[in-house]
């Protein structure tokens, strides 16, 4: 799970294995495959440098 930041400075953990895709106009807006989506704070590059960091903390042990 990776956390991030909902617009109201709420925070979320999101698995993003679900994450079908991301746009960001002017907010990250994440849709997820169960057909959910939710806006974040971080821009889509910081999404995906968290699971980057997390990817690299499960597989490269």
């Amino acid at each position: 799970m990776i956390k991030l930041t909902k617009l109201n400075g709420g925070e979320i953990y999101i698995n993003p294995d679900l994450i079908e895709k991301m746009e960001c106009h002017p907010n990250t807006t994440i849709l997820l495959t169960t057909g959910k989506s939710t806006i974040v704070k971080e821009t889509p590059e910081e999404v995906s440098n968290k699971i980057i960091e997390l990817k690299r903390r499960i597989f490269c042990k």
